[in-house]
């Protein structure tokens, strides 16, 4: 499994706005700026967090980004969701679809909701407070 390039700038965007969590608000071009993003992806991506209740948003003197709760209470997986929808390793999970060939006899298709709901378990005990911690360097070999 592999995240997607939006949803790996999302955890980028969100990790930047968490260092500034009670400094002062952060606007859209300074997260580009300070993660080395185009700032017409990181105005999309603050657009879908913003819409997911990650970040809050406020207009006019003073205002820009915060983060709309404390980072510890902000997982790997809400920011996942916010910009991929709901974490499914397979299509056959996702209740409306039906483009898998195998469907109608699938034997494993009642097992995929627990292992989705095993990995998204694994991404939600990932706080964004834990993605902002400095990385202790590995030992040598």
């Amino acid at each position: 499994m592999r995240l997607s390039s939006m949803a790996d700038y999302a955890v980028v965007t969100m990790s930047a706005a968490a260092r500034h969590c009670g400094a002062s608000r952060v606007n859209a071009g300074q997260l580009a700026q300070e993660t080395g993003l185009p700032a017409p992806t990181v105005q999309k991506l603050v657009s879908r967090l913003t819409a997911a209740g990650l970040l809050k948003s406020t207009r006019g003197i003073g205002g820009g980004l915060r983060l709309a709760r404390p980072a510890a209470a902000i997982s790997l997986a809400d920011i996942i969701e916010a910009v991929e929808g709901p974490i499914a390793m397979t299509s056959c999970g996702d209740g409306g679809r039906h483009d898998c060939t195998l469907e109608a006899a699938c034997q494993l298709r009642p097992q995929w909701p627990q292992v989705n709901q095993a990995v998204r378990g694994a991404l939600a005990q990932v706080s964004l407070t834990q993605l902002t911690q400095p990385h202790a360097a590995e030992p040598a070999l």
